[in-house]
């Protein structure tokens, strides 16, 4: 019997159009899961209590702070990807969360419309509104999306019909002029959330939301630092969990949170005190990001006995690795430097993507792992072929790597398991 529940609110989701009987389902399973996963951990940080209850009140308190948000005239903005600004969003005093799949359950939904044959996030996420099974698709607005993938592109047009979709076109390479693009684009964000509030972004409301947000990306940033610590004072699985949760928290709130977690951290540090053993396997994740509730690598791989110190992923480190200037004054000039750290972030839709590759020896090395996994999805042209790249420096860096493939069904993880642990004992030796 469980002793975790994922609290349902019947008459909060019947309010929501929402499809009350799969939304019950839904959270008791991954009540389930995320008491097998989390809570069975061993001498986890007391700081994770707050990260549980998030997920315990998933669709039901967070969804009524949004609700009293949007009655007060404050949009709630829906995203696909860590391109689009949030400060823009903040600003303007709406409010942001990231939509992004990571779940089986909502693939069938999305299979109905769309080919079964493209990337499991971009399936899931669809599946979420078409399914009418995300509380975070119903209470949004309207959603942003981009252009980072020609999948994510199309179906934007799909999703359209049944929510507003908006999306900001993202240049392919990093010239001059397509940066001037990026630019003009940022603009028109600027302009559709004033249109939206009714009200002008003022120089002094985007200088506290990038604030805010700067403040948010230096937690996460202590987070993995300290993660990075030998033995590392938290799990793999609870720094991914953190993570996840960074989209679709109140900014603010997280990130005291995150600092008090990590001030206990720090202690555990000083204290070696380390919930895996103190000689795991010390693993670093690259690749394609893992939203909500995919846990599956990481499930195996300390299920295994080893830690995850380090995702190199947009859930990872490309969404806090950068800070916007804050000395920059001037609208035209906020926007620029605004532009000017979204472009650091080193997606594999970018062409010539010499950063990347520099960026994943440099986080292999900076956090003292072992080894790389390389995590692709599967019809993610992008990081599928990026992936040569990966391996080519590894082996020319003389360091352990694997690369895998995967989705988000269960069908492969014996495979999965058996290659893993294999990679494992390889560090070991």
């Amino acid at each position: 019997m469980s002793t975790f529940e994922v609290k349902a609110y019947p008459e909060l989701w019947q309010s929501l159009d929402m499809d009350v009987e799969r939304v019950t389902k839904a959270c008791q399973m991954l009540g389930q899961v995320y008491e097998q996963s989390f809570l069975s951990q061993q001498n986890r940080p007391e700081g994770m209590a707050y990260f549980d209850e998030m997920i315990a009140e998933l669709h039901g308190e967070r969804i009524k702070e949004l609700l009293a948000a949007k009655a007060e005239g404050r949009p709630v903005v829906g995203t696909f990807c860590v391109y689009i600004p949030e400060e823009l969003v903040l600003a303007a005093g709406g409010i942001c969360i990231g939509l992004c799949g990571g779940s089986q359950g909502s693939i069938p939904d999305a299979e109905k419309t769309l080919p079964r044959n493209i990337c499991p996030m971009v399936k899931s996420a669809y599946g979420f509104k078409a399914g009418r099974i995300c509380s975070y698709f119903q209470v949004a607005d309207f959603l942003y999306g981009e252009t980072t993938c020609d999948a994510k592109k199309k179906t934007w047009e799909l999703l359209d019909r049944l929510i507003p979709t908006h999306v900001m076109e993202i240049p392919q390479c990093k010239r001059p002029h397509s940066i001037a693009l990026w630019q003009e684009e940022v603009q028109a964000f600027k302009t559709k959330m004033e249109e939206t509030t009714g009200k002008a972004m003022t120089e002094e409301n985007l200088a506290q939301a990038i604030q805010v947000m700067n403040n948010k990306r230096r937690a996460l940033q202590r987070l993995n630092t300290l993660r990075h610590h030998t033995p590392s004072p938290i799990s793999g699985k609870d720094s991914l969990l953190i993570e996840q949760i960074a989209f679709y928290d109140d900014p603010l709130r997280f990130t005291q949170q995150l600092n008090t977690l990590c001030d206990e951290l720090d202690q555990r540090v000083q204290n070696q005190v380390s919930v895996q053993s103190q000689q795991a396997a010390r693993v670093m994740l690259a690749g394609a990001p893992m939203a909500l509730p995919n846990w599956k690598i990481h499930n195996l791989v300390e299920g295994a006995g080893a830690v995850i110190v380090n995702e190199e992923s947009c859930v990872g480190t490309r969404y806090f690795k950068d800070l916007i200037d804050e000395s920059v004054t001037g609208m035209d000039k906020m926007l620029t430097a605004l532009t000017d750290r979204y472009k650091e972030i080193d997606c594999s839709c970018f062409t010539p993507n010499n950063e990347r590759i520099d960026q994943v020896i440099k986080e292999f090395h900076d956090s003292k792992a072992q080894g790389i996994i390389h995590y692709s999805l599967q019809f993610c042209h992008t990081y599928n072929i990026e992936e040569v790249r990966i391996r080519e420096a590894c082996e020319q860096e003389g360091i352990p790597y694997l690369s895998l493939e995967s989705d988000y069904s269960l069908e492969d993880m014996g495979q999965l398991q058996t290659r893993i642990e294999a990679f494992l004992e390889q560090l070991n030796d």
